[in-house]
């Protein structure tokens, strides 16, 4: 498929489910089959648990993750001593969890594999560095929207989104709630130059004017209850929320009555805790909202089929889902032949 060839492009890359079972580790293993090792070092980790053969929760059977010869993999000791394949020991972190530290080793005969490595920002990042070290020219996370600020363009600079029938068995509900998170992802970043001042900010809320001045509004973030009450100055051309941008700042800012003139800015997407029907009128009413760091889409994978059964029609979910994002979508499994 043709997001192969634009991973290739690429350093860094996350896989985010919006839900369990939407086909995360199946597109991870279609992915994983068919890069070129001859051209490139792949290293892959996961920052939950992926890999069993069953699912812990609903108890339903689970794809395997699988790994070539050649490949980088870093995981907990508890799922490094029960893996299905032979390695080298080439790195271990001194981080520790309830699973023991994490492992990094080097595929020497190909097979099957469970997944639990770093699962913070800082540690995902310190884990990227260390697998550069090793030759990886390609970083592979298998993350989870529960934990998206993972998939932050601070850590891997390209993504792939699934979706499916487990997210929502109504196909309407489906494809505009992942409209959204493509929006989101989507979303313009700001002018180099401002974004060069704000990066250096880590907390509080903050003004630019029309003559490029950095002022305080007082606020240790936009969650602070001074938001319902906080001034903004005639002139106000951004507002920067260093940290989580919440609905009450969106509602301040969309009932100032200066909602055309102001454009709210964020780190990236993985920060925007706005509901989707807020953020709407929000856009609708004039409101823009950029980002410092943009993350950059590659695909959206589904999964017609839900845990309990329910199916959904697989080429009218990609048709649907192609009109509304403008992006390229995939049924992973359908096509899972398809070399």
């Amino acid at each position: 498929m043709p997001f192969i060839k634009e991973i290739l492009k690429c350093d860094s890359l996350s896989i985010v489910g919006l839900e369990k079972n939407v086909g995360k580790t199946e597109c991870l293993n279609y992915i994983l089959l068919r890069l070129p090792l001859h051209e490139i070092k792949v290293a892959v980790t996961s920052i939950g648990i992926d890999g069993e053969s069953k699912d812990q929760v609903t108890g339903t059977k689970k794809p395997e993750i699988y790994l070539r010869e050649g490949m980088l993999f870093s995981t907990a000791e508890t799922f490094y001593r029960r893996k299905k394949l032979v390695s080298e020991v080439v790195d271990i972190m001194n981080e520790r969890s309830s699973l023991g530290r994490v492992v990094t080793g080097k595929v020497e005969i190909g097979g099957k594999i469970m997944l639990s490595g770093p699962s913070s920002t800082p540690s995902l990042k310190r884990w990227v560095s260390s697998v550069k070290e090793l030759g990886a020219g390609l970083t592979i996370i298998d993350g989870a929207i529960s934990r998206l600020s993972l998939a932050s363009p601070a850590v891997s600079k390209a993504m792939i989104l699934s979706t499916g029938a487990a997210f929502s068995s109504n196909l309407g509900t489906l494809v505009g709630k992942t409209a959204y998170v493509v929006e989101l992802i989507n979303l313009p970043a700001v002018g180099e130059s401002l974004s060069e001042r704000l990066d250096l900010i880590e907390s509080g809320v903050w003004g630019v004017d029309r003559y490029g001045n950095l002022f305080d509004f007082g606020l240790k973030s936009s969650l602070a209850s001074g938001v319902v009450q906080m001034e903004i100055p005639s002139g106000t051309e951004y507002v920067y929320s260093a940290g989580a941008l919440t609905d009450t700042l969106v509602k301040k800012i969309a009932n100032s009555g200066k909602v055309e003139n102001i454009t709210l800015v964020v780190r990236d997407f993985t920060k925007i805790f706005v509901d989707m029907l807020l953020y709407r009128n929000f856009v609708h009413r004039g409101g823009r909202i950029e980002v410092l760091q943009k993350s950059r889409l590659l695909a959206v994978c589904v999964n017609p089929v839900a845990p309990n059964g329910f199916v959904l029609d697989s080429d009218l979910l990609c048709e649907k889902l192609r009109e509304t994002t403008g992006f390229a979508v995939y049924d992973i499994v359908k096509n899972r032949y398809d070399l």
